[in-house]
């Protein structure tokens, strides 16, 4: 869970028994982020914003390895973890935090969709609960959400030592597909109502088949 609120801020009311939600509760609505909100992943964008041209070559050369597994296994999560390893390793938190806010104020213009906004914005003038669910890391993801108001995001933590700096892992399994719906579970309860559901891909169909309202590919407006 991203530090944008506590478990207890997160989950749905429930009634005194805790078998099911207050019928009260704002909507909880869910959406992804790359490729829905954004016009392309924004991980890999950040990655290829903070290396440079020449380090983002270079690193690419030395990922050699890792891309030839990747197209055999399409282990997305396990590319992933390369990619953090090699061009994030060492790197403090605070200021990894420092470049994600950079980056977001940098590219926000000219990376969120426009009609990806307006739902986003037409749910939370509703009162919906509205929270980004993402395969990208949280700590980078972290400012778009806050510019968005989110109340809450869930992505894929990393690993940081003793000394806060990136270690190249996840704290968890990569955030999409079933691990989508688990995480939601997590913040919010077994028995938790997932009013509308966003997404783009395969990685998003678990999370949109518990939604009442599932809009798959819905948005496609580019700023």
């Amino acid at each position: 869970m991203s530090d944008m609120g506590s478990l207890q801020d997160l989950r749905q009311s429930r009634t005194k028994s805790g078998d099911a939600p207050d019928r009260g509760a704002a909507p909880i609505v869910a959406f992804d982020f790359d490729g829905t909100l954004t016009i392309r992943d924004s991980f890999t964008e950040f990655l290829r914003w903070r290396a440079g041209p020449g380090g983002w070559a270079l690193g690419l050369v030395k990922l050699a390895p890792a891309l030839a597994v990747y197209a055999r296994d399409r282990d997305r999560g396990r590319i992933k973890a390369a990619s953090v390893k090699e061009f994030l390793a060492g790197e403090t938190k605070t200021a990894l935090e420092a470049e994600a806010t950079q980056f977001a104020d940098t590219v926000w213009d000219r990376f969120i969709r426009p009609d990806a906004l307006k739902v986003w914005n037409d749910w939370g003038e509703r009162g919906a609960h509205r929270v980004i669910v993402t395969a990208s890391p949280e700590t980078t993801v972290a400012p778009f959400a806050r510019r968005l108001g989110a109340e809450a995001l869930l992505g894929t933590p990393l690993v940081f030592d003793s000394e806060q700096r990136v270690t190249g892992a996840f704290a968890g399994p990569n955030c999409r597909g079933l691990e989508k719906v688990r995480r939601l579970k997590a913040a919010y309860g077994e028995d938790m109502v997932l009013t509308a559901a966003y997404g783009d891909t395969s990685g998003d169909r678990e999370m949109l088949a518990m939604a009442q309202q599932p809009g798959f590919r819905v948005f496609r407006q580019k700023p």
